[in-house]
């Protein structure tokens, strides 16, 4: 049983018969245990499709443009590509990246702030006309280094505002100086761009902003003889079906009011951890264990550790796959490998730490687990969105083993879809599974 990550050509392990994705984290555990119990990550590429599906059914209406920093493996971008979503690049790496996968120009957005010049130069030499905008410097650069460009115009929000101390998009007011220097300068505006955390809590009022603000812009535009044809409702978008019916509940009436199918607005949106989240499963083994008592003022630990919290050290952290903890992001407890909780087990607080001995490098602060011992495995789900794929670069260590693999159901359902090995995922190589 072998799987490869990030290299010319992928091997998909196909589960058959009965096999499940268990079986398969089940089999690699047991390798890693006669070896260096190294860390692993095992993708469930049916997930991928699970969720295009799901996106399908409920925001139909929505054209799925995946935003290549969430999770740049280049068997995610394979995998949606080939079925049809566009692509938000934010440097020349990912360019570079979605243009080797087949995806057409046309199909790619550049995003970015402040963009270096050759990244530019890039975007026209490589004839990505989509290029995201908010300010008069940005767009002079533009002017220069790409005129042929078509400008979609950052809008802030006040749900993001909120969220970050950084200023980040163009305002209702700038919005019409900028619209007015592209005009001098003789580069297309073609619509307009916003993002709604997930973290908001009310959705219906800040989209009810956004999108007013948007058809505002476009009006301008239209004033000014610009063809306003793409909105962009960004991202925000978390993976749950029922975040997404929420978003679709609060969006869906508005669309219909400020950009109805008649007004031939293309609408758009970043779907990145919604895709890639639960697609993901990161296996670590606890390499250490530390019992410290609460009560402090016990000479005797307790024999029964009745009173005890338990720290566990596992040999990744936040200077590896956990590494979005260090920007404020929290980690789910984890699930014990092979150990199925009763009732009337004991479970005690613990918190998981990371291999560097670092005071940064706790994983989880405090969750319930049963006692665990030393060379025990633990599970984390939904990490696609956490840059598995670049952890390495924190950590210095080699990269993660990524194992592939896809029910067959899954993998039936991806070929109705238009999903073929020798065509649309010439990389891929499918093998059955054998424990």
């Amino acid at each position: 049983m072998k799987g490869l990550a990030d290299k010319p050509s992928y091997i998909i392990e196909l589960m058959e018969g009965g096999v499940t994705l268990e079986d398969i984290i089940d089999g690699h555990i047991y390798e890693q245990t006669l070896v260096e119990k190294n860390a692993f990550v095992v993708g469930d590429l049916g997930a991928l499709m699970r969720q295009h599906v799901c996106w399908q059914s409920l925001v139909p209406h929505l054209q799925p443009y995946y935003p290549v920093k969430c999770n740049s493996s280049p068997v995610v971008i394979e995998v949606l590509a080939s079925l049809g979503l566009g692509f938000v690049c934010a440097n020349k790496a990912e360019v570079s990246l979605v243009l080797e996968h087949g995806v057409p120009p046309e199909n790619i957005i550049l995003s970015g702030v402040c963009k270096q010049l050759a990244l530019i130069k890039h975007a026209a030499k490589n004839n990505i006309q989509q290029l995201v905008c908010e300010n008069e410097a940005e767009l002079s650069k533009i002017s220069r280094l790409h005129p042929g460009a078509k400008l979609l115009l950052q809008l802030t929000t006040e749900a993001h505002a909120a969220e970050t101390s950084m200023a980040f998009g163009s305002s209702l007011k700038s919005c019409r100086h900028l619209l007015e220097a592209a005009k001098e300068l003789g580069i297309q505006v073609v619509g307009v761009t916003f993002h709604i955390p997930s973290s908001c809590q009310d959705l219906p009022q800040a989209y009810t902003h956004a999108l007013s603000d948007a058809r505002c812009v476009f009006d301008m535009g239209v004033e000014l003889g610009f063809n306003m044809n793409i909105l962009d409702i960004g991202g925000g978008f978390t993976g749950s079906e029922f975040q997404l019916k929420q978003v679709e509940s609060a969006v869906r009436p508005l669309l219909d009011t400020y950009f109805p199918p008649l007004s031939g607005v293309q609408v758009l949106a970043q779907p990145g951890s919604f895709y890639v989240a639960s697609a993901f499963n990161l296996a670590v083994n606890v390499i250490g264990k530390k019992v410290v008592t609460r009560h402090w003022d016990s000479l005797a630990q307790d024999e029964n550790n009745e009173n005890a919290e338990f720290l566990y050290y596992m040999n990744e952290g936040v200077y590896g796959p956990f590494n979005l903890k260090l920007l404020g992001n929290s980690i789910a407890a984890p699930s014990v490998h092979k150990h199925a909780l009763c009732a009337e087990e004991a479970v005690y607080p613990s918190s998981l730490w990371g291999p560097s001995l670092d005071q940064l490098d706790q994983v989880v602060e405090r969750c319930l687990l049963p006692e665990l011992t030393v060379g025990d495995w633990l599970l984390f789900s939904n990490m696609g969105a956490s840059g598995l794929e670049e952890c390495s670069c924190l950590s210095g260590s080699s990269q993660l083993p990524v194992y592939y693999t896809v029910s067959t159901s899954d993998w039936y359902e991806m070929l109705e879809a238009g999903v073929v090995l020798d065509s649309t995922m010439k990389n891929f190589d499918m093998v059955q599974y054998n424990a």
